[in-house]
């Protein structure tokens, strides 16, 4: 399953679209995926894509950083909330994450999961042309284009599988003969999912421009972002020459010539960009390739970058030099590049600026602000500060989960572990799925001593990894603690009850699968 939704996820980010022209109406949404209520009902879907994002959160490719996610979120929440019916008539619950990829690429996963590649939102030039991509996947999505795809075309969910069991057969003999079977079987599945996604790619792109221009953006973006594919070559360049016969998708200029003719029929809606999608793509940019040659390409862009006469763009490469710094271990400088990143983007009195209600990427600041007190080797006074700068942000910005864990991760580094754990108890209470909660309470626990409750806590973020197994594994070690209390067995027999349960219904499940 997971082979073939991402699979089919790749081919939807190919297919070029040529759906008759119609000026979009973004008070409405079609509804398309009736069909697939019977194959693939919204409840299995979406725990389809569940089970693809546990394997997909334990690959190292996934980016797994706070400020990064948390600007995608927002980003993508404001598009589906643009238009009334996105959600589709699954009511998705989106989750917006990035990939370390240079590919030029996103993708849509079962359930309203949506992943971009850094790749992309370094090389999108403004928000409007991620906008573009971002809300194609979201037409995805709504118009439950897998799920319609699995219940067309059931048979082919079998043939990437068979070839890597056979593929895994004949490594013992070849390995170019392994390649070859593996390529096989998966080419004769690509060919089939491209013959379904060539509709889906027209209704993806007739959806998406909908979204894109209700939620305010330029959608000649999306146009920018298909002639920056065309130049770059990327998703067309990386396909093996052996396979090119499968590719049965229009050019690229096909799919900009059609996007040009929809632009007409609406008013443009020229727009200033949030700040905040410069210094994401700069954490992006690093992020994606922190070897020695990825990093000094990373500070030679942004040099170039400071070169720029758009405020905004400046700010970003200064925001840039000083993460970069920071991960360089040089707080210093860290420090330095911050607070010229701050000095650009502070309001000259007496000037008006049309970038004015832009924002000022002030969460992104005080964040990376954050950060550096934190660095390893800050002196006690610096980390105090940390903890006061952390409590501030938190009042400042309710609603940023990324500020309320470097708040929890100030009072660890602190020292002060009893407020630690009062906060992080009550924040796993109120945000049960975030499993970076759990670990920190875990860590304020061992740092105190606790160490039935340190395995009780990590029990429940391995739960919410998805990892049963080593969750009741973890509870098995809080039984054999030496400070368990009676309370506490009481609690890891109940749960391990339940978790229990669980697997033999997760098993269950998978037989019928």
């Amino acid at each position: 399953m997971t082979a073939i939704a991402l699979c089919t996820a790749a081919a939807c980010a190919m297919a070029a679209p040529d759906a008759p022209l119609r000026k979009p109406d973004s008070t409405r949404l079609p509804t398309l995926g009736d069909a697939a209520r019977g194959d693939l009902s919204p409840i299995v879907e979406r725990k389809l894509g569940e089970e693809i994002m546990r394997d997909v959160r334990r690959d190292p490719a996934y980016l797994d950083d706070d400020p990064i996610i948390e600007y995608l979120n927002n980003f993508g929440s404001a598009l589906v909330t643009a238009v009334p019916g996105a959600r589709g008539e699954t009511n998705s619950d989106f989750f917006f994450f990035a990939m370390r990829d240079t590919a030029l690429n996103a993708f849509a996963l079962p359930g309203g999961f949506i992943g971009a590649h850094t790749g992309l939102m370094v090389a999108a030039q403004t928000e409007s042309e991620l906008a573009g991509v971002m809300s194609h996947e979201i037409g995805h999505v709504s118009q439950r284009h897998i799920a319609r795809m699995l219940g067309q075309q059931k048979q082919d969910v079998l043939l990437p599988l068979a070839a890597m069991i056979l593929a895994a057969l004949a490594a013992k003999a070849s390995p170019d003969a392994a390649m070859g079977v593996l390529m096989g079987g998966q080419g004769l599945a690509v060919q089939r999912q491209l013959n379904f996604s060539r509709e889906a790619e027209r209704e993806a792109d007739r959806v998406g421009f909908q979204i894109m221009s209700a939620g305010g953006y330029d959608t000649t973006g999306m146009v920018g972002f298909f002639k920056r594919l065309q130049s770059a070559s990327k998703l067309y360049g990386d396909i093996p020459a052996h396979m090119a016969s499968l590719s049965s998708h229009p050019l690229t200029a096909e799919r900009i010539t059609d996007m040009q003719a929809r632009i007409r029929e609406i008013p443009r809606k020229p727009r200033v960009d949030n700040v905040d999608f410069q210094l994401v793509r700069a954490r992006a940019r690093i992020l994606q390739d922190e070897t020695v040659s990825g990093r000094r390409d990373a500070k030679n862009a942004f040099e170039t970058q400071l070169k720029e006469t758009h405020r905004h763009q400046q700010a970003g490469a200064q925001y840039g030099l000083a993460f970069l710094a920071l991960r360089q271990g040089n707080v210093a400088d860290a420090q330095s590049w911050l607070e010229k990143a701050r000095a650009t983007m502070k309001p000259k009195e007496g000037v008006f600026s049309i970038e004015a209600g832009a924002g000022d990427g002030a969460l992104l600041f005080d964040g990376l602000a954050i950060e550096i007190k934190l660095a390893p080797g800050q002196p006690a006074a610096v980390v105090e500060q940390a903890v006061k700068d952390a409590d501030a942000a938190r009042q400042r910005y309710p609603l940023s989960r990324a500020i309320a864990r470097q708040y929890g991760e100030a009072l660890i580094a602190s020292g002060k572990v009893e407020e630690a754990t009062r906060y992080l108890r009550e924040q796993t209470q109120l945000y049960r799925e975030e499993p970076k909660l759990h670990d920190m309470l875990a860590q304020a626990y061992a740092k105190q001593g606790r160490i039935a409750l340190q395995h009780m806590a990590l029990a429940e973020s391995y739960v919410v990894a998805g990892a049963l197994p080593a969750a009741v594994a973890q509870l098995d070690l809080a039984r054999k603690a030496n400070d368990v209390s009676f309370y506490d067995q009481a609690v890891i027999d109940a749960r391990e009850r339940e978790l229990k349960a669980r697997q033999k219904l997760e098993k269950e499940e998978e037989k019928e699968r």
